[in-house]
């Protein structure tokens, strides 16, 4: 069982976004398994939390391990929450647990509870700190530096003229500091880094009140791009932009693949955004959390190993991002299946989308 699972997840980091039922194993021997696995998700502030994440992670939770049944719990952005939340799943005795923790320094001690009960925890697109027994993720480094090279192509020839604002993400998630050193490293030298904020909770409200500082501080007509962290971030840039009377936007970057971001990329208002193939996390989150729960070696999901500040040598899973902007919509997000084209162009975009190549 080891080696076929090992199969599945090498073959989702070659680009295959859905597990063979081959995969699975046969009725007799799946039907051994009978555990419960924990699913705790941060908020529900970003859409592909409750819209792609869970549903994806309980699909491939079902064809690895049939008999499993899934608990889910929702920390709505709130770490005291998601701490009774492990809490409850720890009395209930799930048999693994996958977290994407609100806070990850928070989360610590339940980790350490979850640990001294036998339960193993897979960290899931955020890096949590404690005895987590495995990791699966992007690689973080990598998507800040696809947003940086955007910018910086959008921008052209004038970008080191040209003031840049970062709109960073939530200093509490290890991946908006991933995010911002893979930009910085690509931005650093190339552009100039007038203003730089943190945006609490990623939320569109946080964005919209830091570029209106941002814009008050430089002048409407004195940003030549805005490297924003992800999608939501995104939106408040672009409101707080309009509010303020900024005719011709400025290049935007964006994460996530949101469909109203993907509609903003098609409308011109928004440069380019990440995508990051959320059922080939959810594959690999599954396949780890199965063979935990069936007292495997993670190592035989994982192809990498990281460190947290806490533990050494995590096993783990980095799937690599894409970028994303008005040209290849058709061939990343209409070929892997993520929206259809009916769904992207709606009746207001038709004149864009049949420029952009994706209605012919």
């Amino acid at each position: 069982m080891r080696t076929r699972i090992r199969h599945v997840v090498a073959a989702l980091v070659a680009g295959l976004m859905t597990i063979p039922l081959a995969a699975c194993g046969g009725d007799d021997e799946a039907g051994a398994d009978s555990f419960t696995v924990g699913l705790l998700l941060p908020s529900r502030a970003l859409p592909r939390w409750e819209h792609s994440d869970k549903p994806f992670i309980e699909q491939h939770l079902k064809k690895l391990c049939p008999r499993c049944t899934m608990e889910y719990a929702n920390a709505e952005n709130d770490a005291t929450r998601q701490l009774h939340q492990v809490t409850s799943m720890i009395t209930k005795g799930v048999g693994v647990l996958i977290l994407d923790a609100a806070d990850t320094r928070a989360l610590r001690s339940s980790i350490r509870q979850a640990q001294q009960e036998g339960i193993p925890v897979v960290a899931y697109d955020r890096l949590a700190e404690g005895p987590i027994s495995g990791y699966v993720s992007f690689d973080g480094e990598e998507v800040g530096k696809l947003q940086g090279e955007a910018l910086l192509k959008a921008m052209g020839e004038k970008a080191d003229d040209e003031n840049v604002v970062m709109m960073n993400g939530d200093p509490t998630s290890p991946n908006a500091a991933s995010y911002r050193k893979g930009a910085l490293s690509v931005l650093k030298g190339k552009t100039k880094i007038a203003k730089s904020y943190d945006n609490l909770g990623w939320t569109t409200a946080n964005a919209y009140a830091n570029m209106s500082a941002a814009v008050s501080a430089l002048g409407p007509d004195r940003i030549g791009g805005v490297l924003a962290a992800n999608d939501a971030i995104a939106a408040g840039v672009i409101a707080a932009l309009k509010a303020a009377h900024v005719r011709e936007l400025p290049p935007i970057t964006g994460q996530d693949a949101e469909l109203a971001a993907v509609q903003r990329v098609i409308r011109g208002e928004q440069y380019m955004t990440v995508y990051k193939p959320f059922k080939a996390e959810a594959a690999a989150a599954a396949a780890m959390a199965v063979a935990l729960g069936r007292g495997e070696d993670a190592r035989d999901i994982a192809t990498t190993a990281i460190d947290s500040p806490t533990t050494r040598n995590i096993p783990s899973v980095l799937l690599t991002p894409t970028a994303v902007t008005a040209d290849t919509i058709k061939q990343t997000l209409v070929k892997d299946g993520v929206y259809s084209v009916d769904q992207i162009c709606t009746r207001e975009l038709q004149p864009a989308c049949d420029e952009a190549g994706l209605t012919r």
